[in-house]
């Protein structure tokens, strides 16, 4: 069931305040890139990416996404007292409430949620539904009342398990409410690979690699298929398109394997151990006349990172979902975090609409967005963290000519750090010459 992004807001989370708005709707209509649909009026975009410097908080916005859609997933096991609750915290501001709106297509049909809380519980939440282009309301919660459409089903069940501090949200989901729970298995279904915050991720800690390894833990049989070959419906989590993807990155690694751990029972024999009891994953490197495996905590960071990936980007590219990559350029090459961001945007590479939200500091990968998929976040003078859309500037800033990555570094836009270098020498004081 694929899904799109379409608008997220974000307030009073981390080092966000005000509130920050992301959306995913495109400005230039007449590209690839660009899916159209008979029930909104405007393109959307298979790929956004965050420009900031360190600390600005670009991290906070992408994190928030995850954090809507994990706490759909945990919160009616873990929120028993708490909600996990993390707000702004500069300033001598009284306790608010923080507050989520996600904007979201799943299957032709739109979909705005909304959720208000503190730590102590939850104080409104609401979902509205778009069939025709027509609002209909699903629930909508203000305190300890509760308002669902007439003719939901499982109703008395959905008033018996909801409390203070659990979402609507997720016991629809687990009630299997027909008219929510697409919606709801939409949201759930987000990808993400990045570092997440403690807040985010107590209850669930994804080990990254894991879902990759999973991939060639179910497979076998040597890969021959290319990246680019005519797809075949249910195939892009399949072993051959996990190996064309680690192929795709150049790394020279022809094969996978992960054998049975003989070893495993030995003292003081350390390997990386998958989850699965007796096997360990190793990468096979081909040189001229030799083949060579290496243990997974051998490998570069790079090709460990670029591993990690594969398996998120299948599911997303299998399912049509929404995949969250904070620092996409962390350990690979501009080159190949380009390639992927271009994977995403051919209709022909993502036939199911899946989309790709990203930060980066890689302004080169500026040369492959377009002017309304760039985004910026800064810091005031305040510690909050303000977002801004490239679109919004005007004039020949943003015309289609421009050169984003030469105009982004010359701070035309923001979103880049002040270097006080005087300052630094100052502190190392004279320093003899070495003449």
């Amino acid at each position: 069931m694929w899904h799109l992004l379409l608008r997220f807001e974000v307030s009073n989370y981390r080092s966000i305040f005000e509130p920050a708005e992301l959306f995913v709707i495109a400005g230039d209509e007449d590209r690839n890139a660009v899916r159209k649909f008979e029930s909104i009026s405007q393109g959307v975009l298979t790929t956004a990416g965050i420009y900031a410097p360190n600390a600005s908080g670009k991290s906070n916005v992408v994190d928030a996404l995850y954090w809507l859609s994990n706490a759909l997933r945990v919160s009616l096991r873990f929120w028993d007292d708490e909600i996990a609750y993390e707000p702004f915290r500069f300033g001598a501001r009284p306790i608010s409430s923080t507050k989520f709106e996600l904007e979201m297509l799943v299957q032709e049909v739109r979909y705005v949620y909304q959720i208000e809380f503190d730590r102590n519980g939850i104080r409104a939440e609401s979902l509205y539904s778009y069939p025709e282009r027509r609002r209909r309301l699903l629930f909508r919660r203000e305190g300890g009342q509760l308002e669902l459409r007439r003719g939901i089903t499982s109703l008395s069940g959905i008033r018996e398990l909801l409390t203070n501090t659990m979402m609507v949200l997720s016991i629809a989901a687990k009630l299997q409410v027909r008219e929510i729970s697409s919606f709801a298995s939409a949201l759930s279904g987000f990808g993400f690979v990045g570092n997440v915050s403690w807040n985010t991720s107590r209850f669930s800690r994804p080990t990254w690699h894991r879902s990759t390894q999973r991939i060639f833990e179910e497979g076998d049989g040597i890969a021959t298929q290319s990246l680019f070959d005519d797809i075949v419906p249910g195939r892009f989590t399949s072993r051959e398109m996990a190996m064309a993807l680690l192929r795709f990155a150049d790394l020279g690694i022809i094969e996978v394997q992960i054998p049975q751990n003989v070893l495993e029972d030995l003292p003081n024999t350390p390997r990386l151990r998958s989850n699965a009891p007796g096997k360990q994953l190793k990468l096979i490197h081909g040189a001229p006349g030799q083949e060579l495996a290496f243990d997974f905590a051998e490998e570069s960071e790079g090709t460990r990172r670029w591993f990690s990936l594969i398996g998120p980007i299948l599911k997303t590219f299998e399912f049509g979902q929404v995949l969250i990559i904070d620092e996409i350029d962390a350990g690979l090459h501009s080159n190949l975090s380009a390639r992927l961001v271009e994977l995403f945007q051919d209709p022909s590479a993502n036939p199911n609409n899946a989309q790709l939200i990203f930060t980066t500091h890689d302004t080169s990968l500026s040369n492959h967005l377009n002017r309304d998929e760039v985004w910026f976040t800064e810091k005031g003078a305040n510690g909050s963290t303000s977002l801004k859309a490239l679109a919004e500037f005007s004039g020949d800033m943003v015309r289609r000519s421009l050169n984003l990555e030469k105009a982004y570094l010359q701070g035309r836009f923001g979103g880049i750090p002040y270097l006080d270098q005087l300052a630094f020498f100052r502190l190392l004081g004279p320093v003899a010459s070495s003449d």
